[in-house]
Formats: structure tokens, C-alpha cells, sequence
């Protein structure tokens, strides 16, 4: 296999905001968010789409989405909705070929602020959003 960057997550050889770990998945804050909280979960077990996901761990990587999806609303980003997303293949925008699922916290109204986040992507302090989400995940 050549060279994944989830992969290297993963094993700890490339950096990462993790805010969520199981046996099964990881949690990373994305490294060009559309909006503040923008987090991918990955399986720890490579798969490149939907097409060779083992099924248990396609429902481990739906199952910490929800998760998150609340710590999101219960973190100081007091989201009021989360959208949850897999691009899978080229053609429908995936750019790093590990499966992955997209967790995107929402607010009312936000429609041009999202829209100016597909553009600018970027955090703000990801550092401390990365707290703010693991500290919620600590309420549950």
C-alpha cells in the first residue's frame, strides 16, 4: 500500500488533534475545517472507500459520529446541528483515499458562514477547540 496520511495518524507518525479513541476508530479535528469543531473519524484498519469497509467498522465510525455529534452540542461550540458526510471516491470530492466521516457542527443560520468555510477553511485556535470537544465528551 503506499503512503496514507490516516494511516500515519493512526500509528502515531504523523501529528493530529485527536478528540475521540476506540479500538476501532480515531478522531481527529480536520486540518481545513469548513467550520470551527470540523472533525473526521477514521477506521484504524485502512480501507480506501465504501467499497472495501468491513461493515462493523463502517457502524463504529457512524456510532463515534454520534457521539461527537453531542459533545458538539454540549461543548462550548453549542452546536446546533451536526452534518455528517462521507465523500466516497474522487468524483464525489474525496481527497484522501481512508475511508473517513466527516462530523460538521452546525448553527442556525449559518448558511453564509459555512459557505465562506468552504473557501477559507481554517480554525481559529484548533488547539483549544480540540478541548472543548474532548471536555464534552468527559460530560457523557
Amino acid at each position: 500500500m503506499s503512503s496514507c496520511v490516516f494511516c500515519e495518524i493512526v500509528d502515531g507518525t504523523a501529528p493530529a488533534r485527536v478528540v475521540y479513541s476506540d479500538d476501532d476508530v480515531l478522531g481527529f479535528l480536520d486540518i481545513r475545517p469548513i467550520k470551527r469543531g470540523h472533525t473526521l473519524i477514521v477506521p484504524r484498519t485502512h480501507s480506501a472507500g465504501l467499497g472495501d469497509l468491513d461493515p462493523h467498522l463502517g457502524s463504529r465510525v457512524f456510532a463515534a459520529g454520534q457521539v461527537l455529534a453531542g459533545a458538539m452540542r454540549r461543548s462550548a461550540l453549542s452546536a446546533d446541528g451536526v452534518n455528517l458526510a462521507v465523500n466516497d471516491g474522487r468524483a464525489a470530492f474525496q481527497t484522501v483515499f481512508h475511508t473517513h466521516l466527516h462530523v460538521v457542527p452546525r448553527h442556525h443560520g449559518d448558511k453564509l458562514t459555512f459557505a465562506k468555510g468552504l473557501v477559507v477553511r481554517r480554525d481559529p485556535d484548533p488547539d483549544e477547540t480540540a478541548e472543548m470537544i474532548r471536555a464534552a465528551l468527559d460530560t457523557v
